[in-house]
This record gives C-alpha cells, structure tokens and sequence, in this order.
C-alpha cells in the first residue's frame, strides 16, 4: 500500500503533463496538417522566411506549391507555408469592408 502511495504524485504529475504539454500540441498538429492538405489555387499565404504570395498550383506528388509573388514563380515544399491569409473562397470586401462610414452622428461639427 504504500508503495501505490509513493507512485501516486508521479502518476499525477505526468497526467497533468499531457493534458498540459502533449495534448495541445497534438491538437495544433492536427490543425496545421489540416491547413496544409487544404491549400488550393488562390489561397494568399505567408511563408515561414515571411514570404507574401498568392497559390499559383499545388504539386500533389512533390507535395509542393508553387506561390506567385507579383510575378515571381517560386516554389515551396507545404510545410514551409506558414499560414493562410485568406482563401480563395472569400470575396474581396469581406476583407477590405464596404467603405461606409460607421460613425453615423448627424450632429457634428
């Protein structure tokens, strides 16, 4: 019995390391592993050296891309994206806004 006693504070404490330390990282694994296998043509990336462009074609058998950078073709293996921007799918004012004032006060000066 006080053998489980003495092993109780190590099952602890490496308990609470995986739900600390192991678990999170897996999850943000999972997440960039799903970011990366859905890059598609369009998607405007950053690079992990900090490279701006937009996806010119994705090479699913080098399990490369090729990013367009005004004009300048250059190609990356996939885990050197860092992250998405913004997807293809998003439409240009969803982005930018849509002009308008937000401070509608007709009292003003």
């Amino acid at each position: 019995m006080e053998f489980i006693f003495s092993l109780l504070p190590f099952a602890l404490i490496m308990l609470l390391m995986y739900f600390m330390m192991i678990r999170p990282q897996k999850k943000a694994q999972e997440k960039t592993q799903s970011m990366l296998s859905s890059l598609k043509k369009g998607d405007a990336v950053v690079t992990i050296g900090g490279l701006h462009g937009l996806i010119d074609e994705v090479r699913e058998a080098d399990k490369t891309v090729v990013i367009d950078c005004e004009g300048i073709f250059l190609t990356f293996e996939r885990r050197a994206i860092a992250r998405v921007v913004t997807s293809a799918t998003t439409d240009a004012v969803d982005i930018l806004g849509d002009n308008t004032p937000t401070n509608t006060d007709s009292n003003e000066m």
